[in-house]
């Protein structure tokens, strides 16, 4: 009974902006969603790759053995960054060695490392108020970089130089556990994921651009995607289709987007804007809006729902191409709503914490938006439309 009381609350807690109606003119009302864990705040570290990833798995654990779990990110990153760096030393530290990361170095890290409880492994071990946070995170980016750069131009390296950085890292967000209590029971990273009922094997990454064929797999060309995970490419069209057929099945996506759009607002909102017919749409006088400023037009373009460019997959493409589509941020997928006009979002957890949004952690984000701006999602194979999987060669 408790367990359907604490789930009810985190379907509340995602809904319950459904009817708030705030000073920029939107309202958003709930059409479904899938059960989440609560918004976390990643702050200004740039691990929103273990944060929504974690969170989606944490979705999973939902789905799969209906119970609650909050994994520890710092476990995560301990073990990517370490693995990271061991892939730009054997490259002579010619790849960039930077906090980011994907969707897919989280299940690889499930899959050869395990994952622990955050219980196991908080984290940042000096510093809780947001603002030392920050400051810490930032001096761990700063020194795990500096001491790799050390190693550039030397004519060897001792073979002790990983136990050197792994120092760093356990001193941080301390040791990553060989074992741990958890609700009386003693577990391994490997075997509490066993206990779940997760299978990094089920988790599958889903693409469109035209530059590889479709139906086929490849390692999308962007730097975070340093373990060059194979995507499955599909067109926009089954892109989507994917989406909808998971979110109405019960399954959530993790979510790779390019954020720095104008229409990606701090307040909870992604839109394509059609900017370059700004006056038209927002009924202002040309020459107003032409000495207006950047900041402002976009103010003017997503205070309220205005029409939108309709998304072509050659657009997509070309903002890949021109890197005008950046892998700026990861977050989680969980559900549909529409907006005052009866137009269609999608519902996104971010990982900002719950006080930087009008609603409460969430995002609005439209069709448009996603068709456009999606890099990638992972996504449970079973959650793939029968027809697609068999393209894809899925069983």
């Amino acid at each position: 009974m408790m367990l359907l009381t604490f789930l009810a609350a985190l379907m509340l807690d995602s809904t319950a902006v459904d009817t708030a109606k705030v000073e920029d003119g939107w309202k958003f009302t709930t059409v479904d969603s899938v059960a989440i864990t609560p918004v976390k705040d990643q702050n200004r570290s740039s691990t929103c790759w273990a944060f929504s990833t974690l969170g989606f798995l944490e979705s999973e654990v939902l789905r799969i053995k209906g119970k609650i779990v909050d994994f520890s990110e710092m476990f995560v990153v301990s073990k990517t960054m370490m693995d990271r760096a061991t892939y730009c030393v054997r490259l002579y530290n010619e790849p960039r060695f930077a906090p980011g990361g994907s969707a897919y170095d989280v299940i690889y890290c499930m899959g050869h490392y395990g994952l622990v409880p955050q219980e196991a492994m908080p984290g940042i071990r000096y510093g809780w108020t947001q603002n030392d946070t920050l400051s810490v995170h930032s001096e761990l980016d700063r020194v795990a970089g500096g001491f790799l750069k050390g190693l550039s131009g030397l004519k060897r390296i001792s073979p002790v130089w990983r136990e050197g950085l792994q120092a760093i890292y356990d001193t941080y967000l301390g040791p990553c556990p060989e074992s741990f209590e958890y609700e009386g029971k003693t577990y391994t990273p490997q075997s509490f994921v066993e206990s779940l009922g997760l299978n990094p094997d089920d988790y599958v990454s889903i693409t469109s651009y035209t530059h590889h064929p479709f139906y086929t797999r490849f390692a999308l060309e962007v730097p975070d995607n340093w373990r060059m995970d194979q995507m499955y490419n599909v067109p926009m069209e089954d892109m989507m289709r994917i989406i909808d057929n998971a979110l109405a099945n019960g399954y959530t996506l993790a979510w790779g987007a390019d954020v720095s759009e104008i229409g990606f607002t701090r307040k909870g909102v992604g839109v394509v804007p059609d900017d370059d017919n700004g006056a038209d749409i927002t009924g202002s006088d040309m020459a107003h809006w032409v000495g207006l400023s950047a900041d402002k037009k976009k103010e003017e373009l997503t205070k309220k729902p205005l029409p939108e460019k309709t998304i072509t997959q050659q657009m997509r493409q070309d903002a890949f191409d021109n890197w005008e589509t950046t892998d700026d941020h990861g977050m989680q997928i969980f559900g549909t709503a529409t907006d005052q006009n009866g137009k269609r979002y999608y519902m996104v957890k971010n990982s900002w914490g719950t006080m930087r949004s009008d609603y409460k952690g969430i995002w609005y984000v439209s069709e448009a938006f996603m068709q456009y701006k999606t890099n990638d999602v992972l996504v449970h194979k079973n959650a793939i439309p029968k027809d697609i999987r068999k393209k894809l060669g899925l069983k």
